[in-house]
């Protein structure tokens, strides 16, 4: 007769004790343990270093015209638009974009495009006005807040090809490169009016560059240039041709190019609004013969 078989059976394991915290009673180990510090986020390096530099140029500017040298103060300015045009740039061709870069970004932007333009104007021109002379740097500064904060509220609302409202390096560029202009000018002779002599031209520049910033004037961005993509030929000697005529009197090139661009929006709102009306339908009913 055959043996029966005979069932094998697992070994026992022993299960593992259970912590009190997983079911929500505290223990005494869990008590005394110290809390787990979240980890620090970094942040970017390349990016910040462009807009530091945007800060440093603009607290310079600041600097140099309470010294009463009002040209460096505008080729600071200068300096510190062409930093924040590059760092927003370096960090989309990087991937290094981040929230921390662009609040420093903004509060870099309020200095060097906001109170430091407004100050220099002021040291340079307005200060004889007296009241009317603050009020209008006070406008700029107001106008540049505004502008900023409507930008950082809106940047996923608007059309990314058109600024709503002129930008704030444009302006600080339109203001500071009439102080460049007219103390270049007045250096080599060609005219002998000094900031107080031009305060009536400088006061009204001022205050039409901080009231644009804040108005719904439609502004070019140039953020739909793909840099990547390739371009006819032609185009690099016109970029020479750019280079060449910059370096030739760069304050009035400047200066000129800044003033078609801060009248640009005003066109194009005009065109717009005619474009618009003439090919709005005539609501008139129209009688039968």
């Amino acid at each position: 007769m055959a043996e029966p078989r005979r069932r094998k059976f697992k070994s026992f394991r022993p299960l593992r004790p259970v912590r009190a915290s997983s079911v929500g009673v505290s223990s005494a180990d869990d008590v005394d343990a110290p809390p787990v510090r979240p980890r620090s986020k970094g942040v970017y390096l390349l990016p910040n270093a462009f807009t530091t530099g945007n800060l440093f140029a603009g607290f310079f500017a600041i600097v140099q015209a309470m010294n009463g040298r009002f040209e460096i103060a505008a080729v600071a300015l200068f300096v510190a638009m062409v930093l924040d045009g590059l760092d927003g740039r370096v960090a989309r061709l990087t991937n290094t974009q981040s929230a921390f870069g662009e609040q420093y970004d903004s509060m870099a932007d309020m200095v060097s495009f906001g109170a430091a333009p407004a100050l220099v104007v002021y040291e340079w021109s307005l200060r004889g006005m007296r009241k009317l002379g603050w009020l209008a740097a006070f406008v700029y500064v107001a106008g540049a807040a505004l502008r900023l904060a409507r930008f950082n509220t809106n940047i996923t609302v608007v059309d990314k090809r058109f600024f709503q409202g002129m930008p704030s390096p444009a302006a600080a560029a339109l203001v500071a490169g009439f102080v460049w202009i007219a103390t270049d000018l007045r250096e080599t002779r060609w005219i002998d009016s000094t900031g107080a002599d031009l305060r009536w031209l400088a006061w009204t520049l001022t205050l039409y560059a901080g009231l644009t910033m804040f108005s719904n004037a439609p502004f070019y961005s140039f953020k739909d240039i793909n840099l990547k993509r390739s371009v006819p030929y032609v185009a690099v000697p016109l970029i020479v041709l750019c280079f060449v005529l910059i370096s030739y009197d760069p304050p009035i090139v400047l200066f000129s190019l800044f003033l078609v661009y801060a009248a640009s929006g005003y066109v194009l709102w005009l065109w717009r609004f005619w474009v618009a009306r003439k090919s709005a339908p005539s609501t008139g009913r129209t009688t039968p013969n």
